[in-house]
């Protein structure tokens, strides 16, 4: 764990995530360019500054359909899980194209504007009242504005100062930008049929994100309702067979009103916590313990198993819950104790290994444990 906020804690991960990106970009934007002539007649006949602010713009869009895809592809398989430790960096170069996309825009049609180039794109078309001759151009806007201030956010700072919760519904905005920009695409390129590839394109994108989202949630209530059998009397909820849990892991149950919680395993104890991580709402029961910590799989984010602290001088806090067992089977209180309460971890009977050791309270290193970033948190 890291105990500055900086710029960007720049390590190996993220410099080849980066690069991967950029030199993605740069090959896709090259590639349109040489490509896109030989392959359509029409687009052979479009003038050079038209073909590279439709090579940007398609790039922001495909970019973006990729930001939001990587969190369904992450739940489905965790193969993707690399892709989404930096998404925030993505996000940040996806608004960095689609701002040089506008800015084309801006150069090529309102160059010799006797009015603002802004002001004569706010005022050119105000045909709000029909769908033929939409002025498009300002959902486009819309979703750049979106974008732009997503990425300006989405430094761990903004996350601390305007709490996990409210940062969290901002960045959900991200998918009222995605609808902008679909929209900004129909009603624009795609209007009249001109461009049949580029209409396939968007279709295809927008099923393929839509059949993800609608299948990862599927999985997801699915897995609740097998995990969330209704609490018994006492207020107590079996989450599962104390031999299902490995060793430094976790299995995760829902108490009714839909909390996840994890049930860890370490040393022979048995520890009750929330499965959502303080930072951004990661699931702490995917991870595993490190050193003594309870580690979210997402940042690194690290927790005390005995009262759910970070170590100091970090702050982050999460839910303990009481648990006990009913023969082998693990049964956890759905009311946790109040954040910070010190709980200690359950023995389980029989166990011949020593009680596990109150984790160290020093800071750890620089998130070691964890695969993906730590400090920056550079668009969601």
């Amino acid at each position: 764990m890291s105990v500055a906020l900086k710029p960007v804690g720049w390590n190996r991960n993220k410099l080849v995530y980066d690069a991967v990106l950029i030199i993605g970009a740069a090959v896709y934007i090259l590639a349109f360019l040489n490509l896109a002539p030989m392959l359509s007649e029409g687009a052979a006949k479009v003038d050079a500054p038209i073909q590279r602010m439709r090579a940007f713009g398609s790039l922001a869009f495909l970019m973006l359909t990729l930001v939001l895809a990587i969190g369904p592809l992450a739940r489905l398989d965790t193969r993707f899980l690399p892709l989404l430790y930096n998404r925030r960096h993505f996000g940040v170069i996806t608004a960095l194209v689609a701002t040089t996309h506008a800015v084309a825009v801006l150069d090529w049609y309102y160059a010799f504007s006797p009015t603002p180039q802004l002001l004569a794109l706010f005022t050119a078309n105000t045909s709000f009242d029909r769908i033929a001759g939409f002025p498009f151009e300002i959902l486009g806007v819309a979703a750049l504005l979106v974008l732009a201030v997503l990425a300006a956010t989405s430094h761990d700072f903004w996350l601390s100062f305007l709490t996990p919760p409210v940062w969290k519904a901002l960045h959900m905005s991200v998918y009222g930008a995605y609808g902008a920009v679909v929209l900004h695409v129909a009603l624009g390129p795609m209007a009249g049929g001109r461009d049949p590839v580029l209409s396939a394109l968007v279709a295809a994108s927008v099923a393929t994100l839509a059949t993800l989202h609608l299948v990862t949630g599927r999985r997801e209530r699915a897995a609740d309702a097998a995990a969330s059998p209704p609490a018994a009397e006492d207020g107590w909820i079996d989450v599962g067979d104390v031999s299902e849990i490995a060793e430094a892991r976790a299995i995760v149950g829902a108490a009714p009103g839909g909390e996840r919680i994890a049930v860890f395993r370490t040393k022979d104890r048995l520890v009750a916590i929330s499965n959502v991580c303080s930072h951004q709402n990661g699931p702490i029961g995917e991870g595993k313990v490190v050193r003594g910590f309870i580690t979210c799989p997402w940042h690194g984010y690290q927790y005390r198993p005995e009262d759910g602290c970070s170590p100091p001088p970090f702050r982050e806090r999460i839910h303990r819950y009481p648990l006990r067992l009913n023969g082998s089977r693990v049964e956890v209180a759905t009311t946790p104790v109040p954040l910070g309460t010190r709980l200690e971890s359950f023995r389980i009977p029989g166990a011949t290994a020593p009680a596990s050791p109150v984790p160290r309270t020093d800071p750890p290193g620089p998130r070691a444990a964890a695969p993906g970033p730590a400090d920056d948190k550079v668009a969601s």
